[in-house]
């Protein structure tokens, strides 16, 4: 049944008839879930940002993934002169993305923003469940990542996303001379 209006049939916006334009409740569902379900921005492209307090790039799966994180947070943290965070921001990012390549699969995005002389830097990726607290031995290799965390970190955790998860950390601009609290003296 087609209403009509003065004569002619009542139209949708797009000129098809009214009875036309309404979609079935599947389409409708499919619509509604598959928005839901995709990244605001996809994963291979940086997250759209507003200022130029935050920088935002994809990372390949390839084991140079890492080193190439370094490579961009210390550049970063250069350009907006807060070099005295990069030495604990590069070793902190290279956990996490490490981290990230080991434990999931799909695409990786790492995100960086200074608030206040105040660094947060985050790794979002499609693996829902969280990091995982193990008791290392004293001669493993590995698996001490949650600890260098706790150790050089203000604060971390873990999100869960609509896509996967996002792990991310806070440093601030204190001392971490030695002698300080969380800090970490490394020998060459």
């Amino acid at each position: 049944m087609v209403i009509r209006a003065i004569g002619r049939p009542l139209t949708s916006c797009r000129g098809r008839p009214a009875h036309a334009a309404a979609p079935s409740w599947a389409a409708r569902q499919w619509a509604l879930w598959s928005r839901t379900l995709t990244p605001l921005r996809p994963f291979d492209a940086p997250r759209g940002r507003a200022t130029a307090w935050d920088a935002s790039w994809p990372l390949r799966r390839e084991p140079a993934a890492a080193g190439r994180a370094r490579r961009l947070v210390c550049a970063q943290l250069d350009d907006w002169v807060v070099g005295d965070l990069a030495h604990t921001a590069e070793l902190l990012v290279s956990e996490v993305v490490t981290n990230a390549l080991r434990h999931t699969r799909g695409p990786l995005r790492l995100n960086l923003r200074l608030r206040e002389s105040r660094l947060l830097c985050e790794v979002e990726d499609t693996e829902s469940a969280g990091p995982v607290r193990n008791v290392v031995d004293p001669d493993a290799e590995g698996g001490r990542g949650i600890e260098l965390l706790d150790l050089l970190a203000d604060t971390w955790g873990s999100v869960r996303t609509a896509t996967g998860k996002t792990i991310w950390f806070e440093l601030g601009p204190e001392d971490r001379s030695a002698g300080s609290p969380g800090a970490v003296t490394m020998m060459a």
